[in-house]
């Protein structure tokens, strides 16, 4: 289950998508209302976007957010990594997080974390699909 903060930031992402065409700067308060998300939560999902270089922000009267990238190169997977973390279900089948097990006695053969790779991919692979576009 995702968590409110990327279900969140998905609806902000398409929000902004929806107004990328225009190279409009839109203002905070403007997403809250129109999306239904809390303004001070919204506020800090965005400082994260901005960190991950997807978003950007100007300031003053006229200030806002906008993106950074085209809504058809956010993909499911890197909001994922960004709210949620991982993708594998378990740390030693991780691409970016990954670390040995503790209780592993050969990480090489072991058949669970042959599996969660496996399940880890074909996930990878569809959230790759599914992109801020497909979802405006």
């Amino acid at each position: 289950m995702i968590s409110k903060k990327m279900k969140y930031a998905i609806k902000a992402l398409c929000y902004l998508g929806e107004h990328s065409q225009s190279q409009m700067v839109v203002k905070t308060q403007d997403i809250s209302n129109y999306k239904k998300i809390p303004k001070k939560f919204l506020e800090q999902i965005l400082l994260e976007l901005k960190k991950a270089k997807i978003v950007n922000s100007k300031q003053g009267n006229e200030g806002g957010y906008y993106l950074l990238k085209n809504t058809k190169d956010i993909n499911l997977a890197d909001i994922y990594r960004i709210f949620e973390g991982p993708i594998a279900l378990i740390a030693c089948a991780s691409e970016n997080f990954y670390q040995p097990c503790e209780d592993c006695i050969d990480e090489s053969n072991c058949k669970l974390k042959k599996s969660i790779k496996t399940v880890r991919n074909e996930t990878l692979e569809s959230m790759k699909k599914i992109t801020i576009f497909s979802l405006q």
